[in-house]
């Protein structure tokens, strides 16, 4: 069954792999943002968010406040709630305090299912778990579950208990079992045609990515604020943007990974890396006031992230924020230098892709959301762009007329040019003759093809095969050539076939 619901959920074991980061520490609050995955439970399919913890004692400026925010605004598009608390340190105080949040916060036609995670040491005949869950009877939502997210102690018994939920659910909102129900993993089984666009916003912490992400959703959909290293786990969300769908994906800030770093910080490195890998185009946000104030574009792990997604064909796209920020200094032309600046240098930085696509917004303002999508648009056709291979030779005869070689002989005898793939676009030079294409001539080609194509901005491999001679055979004569002739000679065996049985006899 497949239900178009929200369901309110550590969700790690529901949607059977690791998606969500995780790691044993009572501190610190690994989870902080509400994360989205489609659920399998048998034959149930529905939406499940993972939430960050409940902390009501926080003050109203803590980042523990603001999480519980962002879960008081999704209870009421869940269609159920499941509470967890940890079987093995019983009930707590603060699992008193959820509760009554819960009751004040949740709609009333919303069912909260108690759940008592990690029961898994406590299932040993001793009597030890049933003790736990007459203590959670405390907290006023009915009779606790033993489940365990770790192994799947329980999920057969949670099946008992979401199947009539979800039915009653589908029924009353009368949705298609299959509506906005398309799982991320699912997205490079489509064709090139139909595939969503991945996006990847990455950088280093506390440039805006976050922000940006909800002005392009214009929607409050990840935590911000101005505390460094605040996105811990990598956000994906989709939209549409003229039509075409898009995945989000908003990384934690990049950092370089060193062997002091534990903990969810170097969960969150290793994770922000992956997703850099899946992505069709990359974001790399810059700040406008740190450029400002250190005179420089690209600091070093920038540089190491730019490099690293053309190195992997990526398409790249540079989003300059907080370009508010600069307004009202003393230097009024300070936007104007920033924006000179960072385009030259990035050239410089770079010089293996040319025509890098360079875009000054203010996300906190909400201005260039739409100048930085058409910029990703843009980048994205390139970079799947396929020309044939009647064009290209057409193309390769006029551009090798207009190439100054030194000598006939130093010229390549390139037969023809040919696309091999897209994603990115990747040529194959099939060349004759022991002259090789040098790495002048591959950056000549390269140049040409961005130029001529409107590819600039993507990167573009290309690659030469040499066409072997056709040898023939030769003879190897030492004297005059004689021809001799062999005297057929009449076979027994013919003869004897001949015979009768009886005359071979």
């Amino acid at each position: 069954m497949w239900a178009s619901l929200r369901c309110s959920i550590d969700r790690c074991s529901l949607i059977k792999r690791r998606e969500a980061l995780v790691y044993n520490t009572p501190a610190g609050h690994v989870t902080r943002d509400i994360r989205e995955g489609v659920a399998k439970l048998g034959d149930l399919r529905f939406k499940v968010l993972d939430s960050a913890g409940l902390e009501t004692a926080s003050s109203p400026v803590d980042i523990l406040m603001r999480t519980s925010e962002m879960t008081r605004k999704v209870l009421p598009k869940s269609a159920a709630a499941i509470f967890l608390i940890d079987a093995r340190a019983g009930l707590q105080p603060l699992d008193m305090d959820v509760g009554k949040w819960l009751r004040k916060h949740a709609p009333s036609g919303t069912p909260i299912i108690l759940a008592m995670n990690k029961s898994e040491l406590l299932d040993d005949g001793s009597g030890s778990l049933a003790a736990a869950a007459g203590e959670a009877h405390a907290l006023g939502f009915g009779e606790p579950l033993p489940i365990s997210a770790e192994t799947g102690l329980g999920m057969a018994d949670l099946y008992e208990i979401l199947h009539p939920l979800l039915e009653e659910y589908v029924l009353q909102n009368n949705q298609n079992y299959h509506d906005n129900l398309t799982p991320l993993d699912n997205v490079s089984n489509t064709e090139d045609g139909d595939a969503p666009l991945q996006l990847a916003i990455v950088g280093c912490p506390n440039v805006g990515k976050s922000t940006l992400l909800n002005a392009l959703l214009l929607d409050d959909r990840v935590l911000v604020g101005p505390e460094s290293g605040l996105t811990r786990d990598s956000i994906r969300a989709h939209f549409y943007f003229q039509g075409r769908k898009i995945y989000l994906v908003d990384t934690a800030g990049w950092l370089q990974r060193t062997k002091q770093e534990r903990g969810p910080a170097s969960l969150s490195i290793v994770q922000s890396r992956k997703h850099l890998m899946r992505a069709n185009i990359v974001a790399l946000v810059l700040d406008a006031e740190e450029i400002a104030k250190a005179k420089c574009s690209m600091r070093h792990a920038e540089v190491v992230i730019a490099r690293r997604a053309i190195e992997e064909g990526r398409g790249l796209v540079v989003v300059v924020n907080k370009m508010d920020l600069l307004r009202g200094k003393k230097d009024p032309k300070l936007s104007e230098k920033v924006i000179t600046a960072v385009r030259e240098e990035i050239q410089t930085v770079l010089p293996q892709v040319t025509g890098i696509p360079v875009v000054f917004v203010s996300a906190l303002e909400g201005r260039g959301r739409m100048a930085v999508m058409r910029r990703v648009i843009d980048t994205y056709e390139k970079w799947c762009l396929r020309l044939p291979t009647a064009r290209l030779n057409r193309w390769l005869r006029k551009v090798m007329s207009r190439h100054s070689w030194k000598d006939l002989a130093s010229q390549p005898k390139i037969k023809y040019f040919t696309q091999v793939k897209a994603r990115p676009p990747t040529f194959v030079a099939f060349t004759s003759g022991s002259v090789q294409l040098s790495d002048t001539d591959i950056r000549f080609l390269m140049k040409s093809l961005k130029e001529d194509f409107d590819m600039g901005g993507i990167p573009i491999r290309i690659i030469q095969r040499n066409i072997p001679r056709k040898t023939g055979h030769t003879f190897k004569e030492s004297g005059p050539r004689t021809t001799k002739f062999v005297k057929a000679v009449a076979s027994d065996k013919r003869v004897l076939s001949r015979e009768s049985p009886l005359e071979a006899a």
